[in-house]
């Protein structure tokens, strides 16, 4: 992933008003991301610990910023995430939902996918993070195939969003 600016990544926000764009939390350390080992950038509100933020390079489009709302409650089963298929126990996933862009997201539109809590699905992809569950599910794709798998997740749940 290419590194981002605090303002490119407000910019990049297709599901969001001015006013939440203007008050979310972009990370801290945005200039220390390990840009070349990121295929999206995801955070958590600090402040707000059921609000997260992913920022996904679209072919063609460039960066494409998706807020997203944590669903409380679920299943104290293990899950997999939906974007990187890293499974966790109780906890580890969560729903996450996101207003749809445009008018269909004023409306009340969203679209949900399971994910990790903590949005770091890029260092799980590229083996940086061990799955907190390893005896649940062994992975035998390479690196290359998980990143493209995640890529891909990625990108298509961002579609989905900006439908």
């Amino acid at each position: 992933m290419d590194s981002l600016t605090e303002t490119q990544v407000r910019a990049s926000f297709v599901n969001a008003t001015k006013g939440e764009v203007a008050r979310l939390h972009v990370p801290r350390d945005l200039g220390d991301q390990p840009w070349a080992d990121l295929d999206l950038l995801g955070w958590t509100d600090p402040k707000s610990p059921l609000r997260g933020y992913l920022v996904v390079p679209v072919p063609d489009r460039g960066p494409v910023g998706v807020q997203l709302a944590r669903v409380q409650g679920g299943s104290r089963r293990a899950r997999m995430c939906s974007l990187c298929a890293t499974t966790h126990p109780s906890g580890g996933v969560a729903l996450m939902v996101a207003p749809r862009a445009g008018r269909s997201g004023r409306d009340g539109n969203t679209v949900g996918l399971e994910m990790c809590t903590s949005l770091a699905c890029s260092a799980y992809a590229r083996g940086r993070l061990k799955s907190p569950s390893p005896h649940l599910a062994q992975e035998t794709l390479s690196v290359e195939e998980r990143v493209g798998r995640l890529s891909r997740n990625a990108i298509a749940f961002v579609e989905r969003v900006l439908k």
